[in-house]
C-alpha cells in the first residue's frame, strides 16, 4: 500500500468515525436551531474548515437564516446575498480559492470582524421536490499545503460536503415537516381557544395572557421545560366549553341566578367532552385543564368537587392564571380590580381556592407576572 493509499484509508476512517459520532446526536435533536448547529459542526469537521454554516431559505421573508451557536441569535441575510445566495438561485455548488478575487463576495463582513476569508465552498441542499431549501457554506480550509501555503478546499472536499448535504437535506426536511405539523396543531388549538373568547365577547388577548401566565407559573414552580411548553400550548383551550353556553347567559352583564350559574358551570365538562377522545396527547391534556381549572384546593369547586393534589397540576396552575386575568381585566359585568386588591384576594384565597405553593410563587414573581397588565391594561 502506498503512502497516498494509507492517507486515504486514514481519512476515510476519520470521516466514518465522525458520522458515527454525529448521527445519534442528530437523530435525537428535536429543535431546528440545535439541528443546524450539529449539521454545521459535522460539515466543518468533515472538510476541516475554519467555519461552516447551514443556511436555510425563508421564502416568506425573502431571506436566508442560520444558527451558529447556542445562545446566539439567528443570523439573517438577503436571499440573493454573496456565494450562498448564488447557490440558492442557481442550485449549483461553488469552489472558490480566493474570495477576494470574486465579485460576488462582500468584503464588508470581513472588515467589521477583521477576519480574512480566502477559500470558500457552497453546496445547495435539495428537498424531495428538487428545490433548493438551503446551502452549506464552508470557509477557509484549515492547515497548509505541501508548499507551506494556506490550504484551500479541493474537489474531494466538495464531494464530501456534497454527500453531507444529501444526508442533511433529508434530515432537515423531515424536521421542517414535523415543525409544520406542530405549528399547524398549535394554530388550530389557538383558534379554537379564540372561538370561546369571541362568543363570550371578552378580549381576544385573554387566552394569550392565561397561556403566558400559566407558562410563567409552571416555569417558576420548577417544572421541566417540556411540561412548561405543554401547559403553554394547552392552556388556551381552558374555556373551549363556552361554545356550548347560550349567549343570553354567557354575555349577561349582571350576576347569574342559580339556574344560570348551573348552566354556566357545565362549560368545563363540555370542553372536556369535546377534547378527551382525541388521538392527540396534547388535546387530551387540554381536556383535563378544561375540566379541572374551576376546581378549588379546598374541594368546593366544580365540576367534580375534588380537592388538593387530586386536581391535575396543570388545572391548578391554569386556575390561578384564569382568575388573575379575570380580576385584572375589564369584563362586560365589571371594571378591572386595582392591583393591590387583586393581590390581597390571592393572599386571602391561599389554601382555600388556590394551592398555597402556587400563591407563594405568584407573590414571589408578582412584578414580572403582573407587568402584563401594567403595560396593557386592556
Amino acid at each position: 500500500m502506498t503512502e497516498l493509499d494509507e492517507k486515504q484509508v486514514v481519512e476515510s476512517q476519520r470521516i466514518l468515525e465522525l458520522l458515527f459520532a454525529y448521527m445519534p446526536k442528530i437523530a435525537a435533536e428535536r429543535k431546528m436551531d440545535g439541528l443546524l448547529i450539529l449539521m454545521a459542526d459535522l460539515g466543518r469537521a468533515i472538510v476541516a474548515a475554519d467555519r461552516c454554516s447551514l443556511w436555510l431559505v425563508d421564502n416568506d421573508r425573502g431571506e436566508l437564516w442560520t444558527k451558529v451557536a447556542h445562545g446566539v441569535s439567528e443570523l439573517r441575510i438577503p436571499y440573493n446575498a454573496g456565494f450562498v445566495g448564488y447557490s440558492v438561485r442557481t442550485a449549483e455548488p461553488l469552489l472558490i480559492k480566493d474570495a477576494y478575487q470574486d465579485p460576488r463576495f462582500d468584503r464588508r463582513s470581513d472588515e467589521k470582524t477583521h477576519y480574512r476569508t480566502t477559500s470558500v465552498m457552497t453546496v445547495p441542499l435539495m428537498n424531495s421536490a428538487g428545490n433548493v431549501m438551503g446551502v452549506f457554506q464552508a470557509i477557509n480550509k484549515q492547515g497548509t499545503d505541501e508548499q507551506g501555503e494556506p490550504a484551500v478546499f479541493s474537489t474531494q472536499d466538495l464531494e464530501r460536503l456534497s454527500l453531507t448535504a444529501v444526508y442533511s437535506a433529508k434530515t432537515v426536511e423531515s424536521a421542517m415537516l414535523n415543525m409544520e405539523l406542530e405549528a399547524t396543531q398549535r394554530e388550530i388549538i389557538h383558534i379554537l381557544g379564540e372561538v370561546s373568547e369571541y362568543r363570550s365577547q371578552e378580549t381576544g388577548d385573554h387566552i394569550q395572557r392565561v397561556a403566558e401566565i400559566s407558562c410563567m407559573l409552571a416555569k417558576f414552580l420548577g417544572l421541566p421545560e417540556n411540561e412548561v411548553e405543554r401547559i403553554r400550548l394547552a392552556a388556551p383551550m381552558h374555556d373551549l366549553g363556552k361554545v356550548g353556553i347560550p349567549d343570553a347567559i354567557l354575555n349577561k352583564p349582571g350576576r347569574f341566578n342559580d339556574d344560570e350559574y348551573t348552566i354556566m358551570k357545565t362549560h368545563s365538562e363540555i370542553g372536556y367532552n369535546m377534547l378527551h377522545n382525541s388521538k392527540r396527547k396534547l388535546l387530551r391534556f387540554a381536556a383535563e385543564i378544561a375540566r379541572s381549572h374551576h376546581e378549588r384546593w379546598d374541594g368546593r369547586g366544580y365540576p367534580k368537587g375534588i380537592a388538593g393534589e387530586d386536581i391535575p397540576l396543570a388545572g391548578r396552575i391554569c386556575s390561578v392564571a384564569d382568575v388573575l386575568d379575570a380580576l385584572s381585566s375589564p369584563r362586560c359585568y365589571k371594571q378591572p380590580w386595582p392591583e393591590e386588591k387583586v393581590k390581597e384576594e390571592f393572599i386571602k384565597q391561599r389554601g382555600a381556592q388556590f394551592q398555597p405553593e402556587l400563591v407563594d410563587v405568584l407573590m414571589e414573581h408578582w412584578d414580572e407576572i403582573y407587568s402584563l397588565y401594567r403595560h396593557d391594561p386592556n
